[in-house]
Parts: C-alpha cells; structure tokens; sequence
C-alpha cells in the first residue's frame, strides 16, 4: 500500500512557529500554505474522494475503525502533542481525545442508519408513486478549527464529514498546527488514501480554504471570525456551519443538590482555563439558596490554582485573550461589582487564577461579552422566571445547565438555546447522538448526531411510478373531469376544519 503525504507542499515555504503556552518555548515550525498549497490539497482530496464516496457504508465504516484504533493505540501520544501546544493538563487532553474517538465510532457506526436511501409517504394525491430520499456526500468538506479543543471539536465534522462519505481538507489553529498533521498522518497510515488533508498556516490559510471551491465549509472561532468565513464563502456559494462563540448560563433552582450544582459551576467556568465555548460564565442563583451556593464556589474555588506541573488549571492558549480577561473583570470591578476569588491580580501573563464575580451591572462586559477565562460572574434571581429571561436576554445562545431536583426539564424547555445539561454541565458534547450548535451569535449549524451527520449531505429524492394515476393530471390531456375530482379531492382532504 502506497502512502501518500497529507500535507505535502511547495518547497520554500515559509514557515511559522507553535509555541508551549507555558513557557514560550518552540514546539515545532510549520509551512505556511498559500492559495496554491490550498487549492493542491483540495485537489488532491477531490481525488480520493471520488474513491471514498464509492465505498459502501461497512466498506467506509472498516476503514474509520482502522483509523480510530489506531489512534487508540497512540492516545498517549496525541495527548502529549495536545498538552504541548495548548498547555492544557495531560489528563484533560486524554479526556478530550477519548470523547472524540468514541464520536468517531458512533460517526462510522449510524452513517448507514442515518443517511441511506429509505421510503417517505406519498400523499394521497401522488398515491401511484414510491417515493424515497438519500443523503449524499457533498465531495469535499474544509474544516477550520479551534485552539482550545483542537481534537474534540474539529473531529466533530472531520469524523462526521467522513462516515458521510466526504474527503477533508482540515486547517487546524495556528496555535495547534501539530495536532492537525498528527491526525492526517495517522489517517493516511491507517487508510492508505489521502481522503483528510491538512493545510497549515494563519488567516490568509483560511481565507484560502474558504474560497478553493470545497462543497462546505465548517467552522470554530470567534463570532467575529465567524462572519469573515461567511462573507468570503459567500463569493462562491459555499455553503457554511458556524459554531461561534458562547456567554453560557448555569441556573440553580431552590431546590438543587448544591453540593453537585457548585461542582459543576467550578468544572464549568475553570476547567481548560474557561477556554470552552459552552462553558459556564454566566450563573442565576435563587434567592432562596444564594448565599449557601456562594459559600460553596467561592470555597471549592479557593482550592484550584493555574500553574504549570500539576496544577488543575492550564494556561491561556492565546496570549491575546489574556487582555479580554483583564478587561472583563476590570469593567466588572469599576462598575461595583466584587470578586469573592481572585480580581485583577488573578490575570498574570500566562496563567489566570479562578475569579468569581458577584453584584455585577447588567451592562459590564463580564455579563455581555464572551470572556473565555477561569471566570463566572454570579446574580441572585427572585424565581425561576427571572433565571430564564436573564439567561434568554443574551445574543449568545450555544449551551446552558439547569440544576433542580424538580424543575429541571420545564426549566430547560424555556432556554433558547442549542443545547442544555440538567444536574451537568456541558455533559451533551459527550452524547454522540446529541447535536451540537447554538443559534444567534452562536452561529447555526449543528455537529454530532444525526443531524451532524446529515449537514456533509445533501437530500437526493427519488419518485417511481407505481402504477397508473387515478387522476391524470400532468398532461396535456388532463380532462375536465379530472380537475373537477381534484377539487372534490382537496375539499375532502383539507377544506374541512379550522375558523370559518
């Protein structure tokens, strides 16, 4: 078996650096790829898809298997990758390398299920036909990625892309290069075929990638990102799935298991660094529980600390975010807010120590903007009906978590939002069947699940004649006989009923 390189490029490239988020030092240096480097991949991808689309659903299935026990296999190794260019714990790479290979096996495994062709109702009126649908691969889909999940999230339309049937193009960060090119490495090892690519490079990477002429485009970044994707796809009517970014809100009922709902919080807001999209940042407390549930965060808080070795909580991935923390919790202090952990002095140059955040305005960046720290900013709410118009009132809208022993799922059927955990926090990103994706800001689209699965496709239906017509009436032959039985037809069917 011939192994073909996935990221091959053109000599002389220039190149960039992956630096360790903790100590600044150099992981290794990568090709920046321009539009032409782009265009080779997509072409190069074009071509193994061809070969992929035309396997059968097992054939497919086989081959993502090979791939994923590989992976398996080497966990300790992407782990380590991971944990060296984002500086994230060890454990908590192998946590969210784990979570992705299990999406990968439900991907291969449902494909089938999902998107084969399969018999919907006719009507009545079109009774002489069998009528189906399929879900085809749309040929090659471009995948840019994020720095703070660089496996988890992106394996969330590579994998999902693939079981469909589609080939790849995958730009990973600038910040997380390495973990791109392990995964298209391994890929081509286990597959033989060049069926994922990788580009790297910085933002003209990208740009390029939007506009090579892939069949989708999926993406994860900033709101702001988001819509320069969008504009430059536009020029070519590149379809796009935008998973923006998240302000996302924990309510804690009167009734909840404090004890599990400030866990969760803590989890929610601090781990990764808060560098998670649906995080918690935001949090309503009833009123009636306020002060104990403080007095819980503020002491399983007091207990983390961001550091390097075996600290809980890694650094801050992208130097640049550390300004949007400092900026947030300052806002939120000159306001009149009060930080009951941490303040201004929690934001160091790599490392941010947990802050809470209590008797916050409403109109402080720490309750409106995306923060993406160890951060969470904490309100008493009267009720429940509070907790859900203050959780509703943000243009952020990805995730959210609701803890009540009672009222949990009538309180979470009012979010509007993609996605809620009742008595958990983010535990419907470990659910393969779930989908994920928000709404507003947020972007649309959904990975995971079958509707992740169906966004790489497009709906192919088919209708055969099953026998002759009842009625005939596409032809010009139609007789007046025929339209006069439509109209007693559609009377029957649907001109009885509603307000006269």
């Amino acid at each position: 078996m011939t192994i073909t390189d996935p990221t091959a490029t053109t000599s002389g490239a220039p190149t960039f650096d992956s630096l360790d988020p903790r100590t600044g030092a150099v992981v290794a240096s990568h090709p920046v790829h321009g539009a032409a480097d782009v265009a080779a991949a997509v072409a190069r991808a074009r071509e193994a898809a061809a070969w992929w689309s035309a396997l059968s659903y097992k054939e497919r299935a086989e081959q993502l298997g090979a791939w994923k026990s590989l992976m398996t296999r080497r966990l300790d190794e992407l782990a380590d990758v991971m944990s060296a260019e984002t500086g994230k714990p060890r454990g908590d790479a192998m946590l969210e390398a784990a979570l992705a290979i299990d999406h990968l096996a439900w991907a291969s495994g449902h494909a089938r299920k999902v998107l084969k062709r399969h018999k919907v109702p006719s009507g009545l009126v079109m009774a002489n036909q069998k009528a189906t649908v399929e879900f085809r691969p749309l040929g090659v889909v471009g995948v840019i990625g994020p720095w703070n999940y660089p496996v988890f999230t992106p394996m969330g339309s590579i994998a999902y892309a693939l079981a469909a049937g589609n080939a790849v193009v995958f730009k990973p960060s600038e910040y997380t290069p390495g973990i791109g090119l392990w995964l298209a490495k391994t890929f081509v090892e286990a597959v033989g075929k060049p069926v994922l690519q990788v580009v790297t490079g910085l933002g003209e990477t990208g740009a390029a990638l939007c506009r090579s002429g892939v069949d989708k485009l999926a993406f994860t970044g900033s709101t702001a990102t988001g819509k320069k994707v969008m504009a430059a796809c536009a020029e070519s009517l590149t379809p796009v799935i935008i998973e923006a970014g998240g302000k996302d809100a924990l309510i804690v009922d009167e009734d909840a298991d404090l004890e599990a709902a400030a866990d969760g919080a803590v989890w929610g807001a601090c781990g990764n660094a808060g560098q998670t999209c649906a995080g918690v940042e935001r949090v309503y407390v009833h009123e009636r529980v306020y002060d104990e549930f403080l007095d819980k965060i503020v002491a399983k808080a007091r207990e983390l600390h961001a550091g390097d070795g075996d600290a809980k909580i890694g650094p801050i991935t992208m130097p640049s975010q550390v300004d949007v923390i400092r900026r947030h919790i300052d806002d939120a202090l000159a306001k009149g807010g009060r930080a009951v952990v941490g303040g201004a002095d929690a934001v160091g140059e790599r490392f941010v120590q947990p802050t809470i955040l209590v008797d916050v305005p409403a109109d402080s960046s720490a309750w409106t903007e995306e923060t993406f720290g160890p951060t969470m900013t904490v309100a008493k709410v009267k009720n429940m009906d509070e907790a859900v118009a203050l959780t509703n009132g943000s243009r952020y809208a990805l995730g959210s978590a609701v803890f009540s022993k009672s009222r949990g799922m009538q309180i979470a059927e009012r979010l509007r939002v993609g996605m809620t955990s009742i008595n958990g926090v983010i535990t419907f990103a470990g659910v393969p069947s779930l989908p994920f994706g928000g709404i507003g800001d947020s972007g649309f689209g959904r990975i995971h699940g079958p509707e992740g699965l169906k966004e790489f496709t497009y709906a192919h239906a088919i209708t055969k004649q099953r026998m002759k017509p009842l009625l005939a009436l596409t032809t010009f032959e139609r007789t007046e006989k025929a339209e006069q039985q439509l109209g007693k037809l559609m009377t029957m069917l649907h001109g009885r009923g509603g307000k006269h």
